[in-house]
């Protein structure tokens, strides 16, 4: 890389930080950068899924106060994101690079969709508890933990937008705000990528200058995303995420 390249991939790697903790989808604004240094798709993939750990643990760290009182369900959701992450990694080898691009796209419009009717969901999900006599589980059951595991092997393979799938599954089946939601998507984002970023450090190629770049810019990007993020009212942040993930669907039908 010339210097006006590393210098795109350090400034993309603070964007991505900084949206991954809002909303996610990051993604989406370091693998083009990547690409257009000249690294190859799959390469690319490993390098920024690499240099994102350090942005999901910080922007986990920025919602520490959201997170309180939520470690039993954060612990239980995190075992669902460390086997989904751990296959998703292991197809993003074994398949061809175009075997999700076609779902893709359908998965991140199902979860704006999703996050669209959430507050009607979680409604009616509600009334019919009251009616029921059945009281809400803290985890959101055996359906989150499949859902967010299966989230999650996307999440392995490919992040972009993954935070969105996730919020829009845990809006519908967990009685909690949208900010301490969001704290618990900031943890699983660093759990999947942690764990793929591990299993590609022994099987897969790797730049080394683009993950230190996107490491430290994404780092960054996660104090400044969680300083941001918890400021946002409910209705501001499902409207971002609509529109991110509206933005993420383009992209990638346009790739």
């Amino acid at each position: 890389m010339n210097i006006w390249e590393m210098l795109a991939v350090f400034v993309a790697g603070i964007s991505a930080g900084t949206i991954n903790t809002i909303v996610g989808s990051g993604t989406l604004i370091t693998f083009p950068v990547l690409l257009a240094t000249g690294l190859p798709p799959v390469t690319a993939t490993v390098s920024n899924a690499l240099g994102l750990i350090p942005g999901s643990v910080s922007g986990a760290i920025g919602y520490r106060e959201e997170l309180k009182g939520q470690g039993r369900r954060v612990l239980k959701l995190a075992v669902g994101a460390l086997i989904g992450g751990l296959t998703g990694a292991t197809l993003l080898l074994a398949l061809p690079s175009t075997a999700f691009e076609t779902i893709v796209p359908i998965l991140v419009a199902l979860a704006l969709v999703l996050v669209i009717l959430q507050p009607r969901i979680s409604k009616a999900v509600q009334r019919r508890r009251e009616h029921s006599g059945i009281p809400a589980r803290p985890d959101g059951g055996p359906l989150l933990f499949v859902g967010l595991m299966l989230a999650s092997v996307y999440g392995g393979y490919f992040t972009a937008a993954q935070g969105i799938i996730y919020l829009s599954l845990m809006g519908m089946l967990l009685d909690d705000t949208m900010q301490r939601l969001n704290a618990v998507k900031n943890v699983l984002a660093a759990v999947v990528n942690s764990i793929a970023a591990l299993f590609f450090l022994f099987v897969a190629d790797f730049d080394w200058t683009a993950v230190v770049l996107i490491a430290v810019g994404s780092a960054l990007g996660g104090q400044i995303g969680a300083r941001i993020g918890r400021r946002l009212s409910p209705t501001v942040l499902r409207v971002l995420i609509v529109a991110v993930g509206t933005a993420a669907i383009v992209q990638l039908l346009l790739r």
